[in-house]
Formats: C-alpha cells, sequence, structure tokens
C-alpha cells in the first residue's frame, strides 16, 4: 500500500480515537506505519494488527517470527500477536496500551494529550519497543509526511479532565433534580383529590365541576372546608325564636 494511501486510510480513525482517548494521532499513524510496514507486513495482512501488540484480540492469536532487539542485536523469536477484525478495533487496543500500560502502570501516560514528537519520546522512554532509535524513527515519519495537523483536527473535541468530568456529572445531577421538580410541580396542577382533602371535597363535591386540580387548589379547598366548618360548629346556637 502507498504511503498516501495508507495515511488517507488510517488518518479519520485515529483522528476519531484521539479525541476520545487523547492519543496524538500523528503518533498513532506513524507507529502504525512503521510497525505494520505502511499496512503491508503479513501481520497487518492477515490480523489486522497494526502496531504488533502480543497476546490475545479479539478475533483471536496468530504465531508468528519477529525481530528483538536484544543485548545490543537482533534476534529473530516467535511469538503470538492479537488479531483483530478490523483496523479500527487495533487503533482502539493501542490507545488502551497508551492509556493504561501493558499491565495497568500507566507507564505510557506522557504520551496522552501532547504533540506527536513528545508522545513519540516518551513511548520509546517507557519501553515500548527494544529498537534504540525507535523515537527518531517516528519523528522521521512525522516530519516526512507532515502528520502533526491531524494532533489539531483531534483537539477539536478533546476528552474531559476528571475535574471537568466531575463538574459535568454534578452539573447532570442538579439538572435531572431539576427536571424531577418540575415534573412533579405539573402533575401537582391537575392532580385528583389528595387524601387529606377528602372530606372537603365531599362537601363541595356538588360544586365542583372538575374531579381534578392544583396542590394550591385543594389546599384552599380545605381551608375553606374548615372556616365553614367552624363557623358551624361554634357559631351562635338556635334561640328558638319564632321571629
Amino acid at each position: 500500500m502507498k504511503q498516501e494511501n495508507f495515511i488517507a486510510k488510517i488518518a479519520p480513525l485515529a483522528v476519531a480515537d484521539q479525541s476520545k482517548t487523547g492519543v496524538p494521532a500523528s503518533l498513532t499513524i506513524a507507529q502504525a506505519a512503521l510497525e505494520s510496514s505502511w499496512g503491508e507486513s503479513r501481520l497487518a495482512a492477515q490480523a489486522n494488527n497494526l502496531f504488533g501488540i502480543k497476546g490475545e484480540g479479539p478475533a483471536g492469536s496468530i504465531r508468528m517470527q519477529t525481530s528483538e532487539y536484544v543485548r545490543g542485536a537482533w534476534t529473530q523469536i516467535f511469538a503470538y500477536f492479537r488479531m483483530y477484525h478490523n483496523w479500527e478495533e487495533s487503533i482502539q487496543d493501542h490507545s488502551r496500551l497508551i492509556a493504561n500500560g501493558p499491565a495497568g502502570d500507566r507507564r505510557y501516560r506522557d504520551a496522552l494529550n501532547t504533540d506527536g514528537r513528545s508522545a513519540a519520546r516518551a513511548v520509546a522512554k517507557a519501553g515500548y519497543a527494544t529498537d534504540p532509535q525507535y523515537a527518531d524513527k517516528l519523528v522521521q515519519i512525522m516530519d516526512k509526511y507532515g502528520l502533526y495537523p491531524y494532533d489539531a483536527k483531534g483537539k477539536e473535541a478533546e476528552p474531559m479532565t476528571n475535574e471537568e468530568k466531575a463538574a459535568f456529572e454534578a452539573l447532570q445531577a442538579t439538572v435531572a433534580q431539576q427536571a424531577a421538580w418540575i415534573k412533579r410541580q405539573e402533575s401537582l396542577m391537575s392532580m385528583p383529590c389528595p387524601v387529606w382533602a377528602q372530606e372537603a371535597y365531599d362537601f363541595y363535591k356538588p360544586y365542583i365541576s372538575d374531579e381534578k386540580g392544583s396542590y394550591d387548589f385543594w389546599r384552599q379547598l380545605v381551608i375553606q372546608y374548615r372556616h365553614e366548618k367552624g363557623i358551624q360548629v361554634n357559631g351562635p346556637k338556635d334561640s328558638g325564636s319564632t321571629k
């Protein structure tokens, strides 16, 4: 695959991934290009594995020969590599590795939310690859093919920080409470007669045309009923006068 075609295919996926994870798109593209020989490696062709990540993937694993730089020399070994259904899965897995580290140690965290050059140095320093020239090779690809503008596109929807997430969640909770209160108030505008107003409702029922009313309506009805009842109970007694 030509380099330009490879970049055209992977760039939109890398940009979209950066907006979710903070992994610079230029790093994703450069690493994929270097690790997969621009999409033409056997691992990329047979397993959609663009980054040489070992282990068991969503589509299983595949055993292949690979080169490792051990004790100052290149050595050929066999290893099991992850298989993916498509490139997007491979990119997502790569970003999880950059964000969390191989054992949850977050060793590559300095590569998040930064520029491509700094990210390349960070992953190389943290031991992503055994090649001592790994960072330089990534930066050369970024420089030659002008990959840095893709980072700016990914930052247009940069993920929230932990503080921003906490503030957003608090705002959502407040909005939910307000929405619940408004809904309750709306229900009180046309509510059936509550238990505490039933006696007043029975008394005034012949004069009420609607069986539903607002909370204030039922409250005022009870007040009026109690006032009326108080007059009848506490008012002057019948003297028996025939006047």
